[in-house]
């Protein structure tokens, strides 16, 4: 079990925008600013006993609750499609594999641009999904760890917002590295460390309707470098795009910002703006990367 507090989130939020100003980003007034934030939220009762005990759901069982909703507005998906779509239509057409392929969008995209697809994924309702939207594809349970698919029999490989998902890079990226063909392609696009270490974890609610996130491991860039490079990879290309700033939008009340326990931590920024785009206004929301194996 997770122990979440909001006023716990806010005051990082408040601590992180402080540690900025100590290195001279902002000014004296934003600093009082804070220190009197501070204050309201310790005093705010609403925030005193709002914490929230949240079960750590495993990945396959977590996106088999997800799988319903999995195609609804999804802000990553506005992130990373532009950028994996530039590198994808720049390579030739061959036979590829969308790896944790989920309800099958990176599948179609694929699909739609001549590419003979593959689908792997651990969840079987993502894998039906997948299967409807991309009737000619080929669509596997399997692991990413264990991937069902021979020693290099793929052009392309794609894994979009899984790796997070797996405690540890090395093995994941070993499997893709064995099923390219030499000199094959491995685009990865993934929530980025960053954001990871905010919190940005994916929530679901349980059959019993009790709140629960994703289980999600934090990798740092240099994760990501090593277990590549120790597969045989070259980078070609490493992206990490922010998102657009929202429009102005009306802000929950205290009361209703910590009811809403499904939108948490977003909600919850809305209370501290100022903080928040101090804390998190520059940070990258993705991490988008581009390897390919080497010819030899």
């Amino acid at each position: 079990m997770t122990y979440e507090h909001p006023l716990a989130y806010l005051l990082g939020l408040e601590g992180v925008a402080l540690l900025r100003s100590f290195t001279g980003q902002f000014d004296r007034a934003f600093v009082d600013s804070r220190i009197a934030e501070i204050r309201r939220l310790l005093e705010d009762e609403a925030l005193a006993e709002a914490a929230v005990e949240v079960a750590r759901i495993n990945a396959a069982e977590g996106y088999r609750i997800w799988s319903g909703t999995y195609d609804g507005p999804n802000g990553l998906f506005d992130i990373d499609e532009p950028i994996m779509g530039r590198i994808i239509e720049a390579l030739p057409v061959g036979v590829a594999l969308d790896a944790a392929c989920g309800t099958g969008r990176v599948a179609a995209f694929l699909a739609e641009r001549g590419h003979r697809v593959t689908g792997v994924d651990s969840s079987p309702d993502m894998l039906a999904r997948a299967h409807a939207r991309v009737p000619l594809g080929e669509f596997l349970l399997g692991d990413l760890h264990h991937l069902p698919v021979p020693d290099g029999a793929m052009d392309l490989v794609v894994c979009s917002l899984a790796l997070t998902h797996v405690p540890t890079l090395q093995q994941v990226m070993a499997e893709s590295a064995r099923v390219l063909s030499p000199g094959g392609h491995l685009l990865i696009s993934d929530m980025h460390p960053e954001g990871v270490r905010r919190g940005f974890v994916p929530s679901v609610r349980g059959s019993d309707g009790k709140p629960g996130r994703i289980a999600t491991y934090h990798h740092s860039i240099g994760d990501y470098l090593r277990a590549a490079l120790s597969a045989g990879l070259q980078v070609r290309r490493c992206e990490e795009p922010r998102a657009e700033r929202l429009q102005p939008r009306e802000v929950l009340s205290t009361s209703a910002a910590v009811a809403a326990w499904d939108v948490w931590p977003w909600c919850l920024t809305d209370l501290v703006p100022e903080a928040a785009e101090a804390a998190n206004g520059d940070v990258p929301t993705m991490v988008i990367w581009h390897f390919q194996l080497s010819a030899g």
